[in-house]
């Protein structure tokens, strides 16, 4: 048993002692959206402080807890706040929470962000539904001795974001009269925002929005074989198409703006994600 491995399995030992709960659908919320989780009937709630181990949220606007739950009939695990590279954690302790969510039952992630709109059809509040992704740009997440346990050593990556979701979400969207957007997204590193030329550069290799996540937990959770879908919330136009500079309190509140449509959107769409 590898060290990654061994640290999950601690991880899941510590979870299994507090909650037998058994989710369908994992769902991470993005900076500005962490109130999702008050959509949720909940059953228990951990924070990450408590698991031996477990990587801890240090950004404003990540709570830092799993919530475990139902959304309508559907048994979900929320991670209200998740980790980053750029907090100084490895690669694998930012994956590990998504990796442990799988072995604690989920078969489908639902992945969200706040982004900055590369496409210039975007505006801020726009929503998103990832098609694709571009992970050449921060560490890969599989780098190092494969977890054999988890996964194949050479993942596929044709179709890492699910098409029979996809169709979900769409219909979801329509049903709830919301401009949802397409597109492909791309993880740089951060903290720093990109720098005008920096979206000059992504703009010319087919990136529509930017972020600082959600690319290497979808290739982790594709290596284990969850199905997975994700919408990021545009919440501002990136460096040399926005006029003014960038903060991350404007992308706070941003998502919080756009929480109320999120909120209904997600939740139609877990509830169509029952029969998946």
């Amino acid at each position: 048993m590898g060290k990654v491995y061994e640290k999950l399995q601690n991880c899941l030992e510590c979870v299994r002692k507090q909650t037998d709960f058994v989710p369908k659908v994992a769902i991470v919320l993005g900076s500005g959206l962490g109130n999702y989780a008050d959509n949720i009937k909940v059953e228990c709630e951990i924070e990450y402080s408590s698991i031996e181990g477990f990587p801890v949220s240090t950004v404003p606007g990540h709570a830092g807890k799993f919530i475990f739950g139902y959304v309508d009939d559907v048994p979900v695990v929320c991670m209200k706040g998740r980790v980053h590279y750029y907090e100084g954690y490895d690669i694998s302790d930012v994956v590990l929470p998504i990796r442990l969510m799988g072995l604690l039952g989920a078969k489908i992630l639902f992945l969200t962000n706040a982004s900055g709109g590369i496409n210039k059809a975007f505006k801020a509040g726009d929503f998103m539904m990832i098609t694709d992704h571009i992970a050449a740009l921060f560490p890969n997440p599989l780098i190092g001795p494969n977890v054999d346990e988890l996964g194949t050593r050479f993942p596929d990556m044709s179709h890492v974001y699910d098409l029979d979701l996809q169709e979900i979400i769409k219909e979801s969207a329509k049903e709830l009269s919301i401009d949802l957007k397409e597109g492909v997204y791309v993880q740089l590193t951060g903290p720093s925002f990109e720098s005008p030329a920096d979206i000059r550069m992504l703009s010319v290799l087919g990136a529509d929005a930017v972020g600082m996540s959600t690319v290497c937990e979808a290739i982790v959770a594709n290596h284990m074989g969850l199905k997975i879908c994700g919408i990021s919330c545009v919440c501002n136009l990136a460096a040399g198409i926005s006029p003014t500079p960038l903060t991350h309190e404007e992308v706070q509140q941003a998502g919080k703006d756009a929480a109320p449509k999120f909120e209904k959107l997600v939740t139609l769409a877990v509830k169509k994600m029952a029969g998946i």
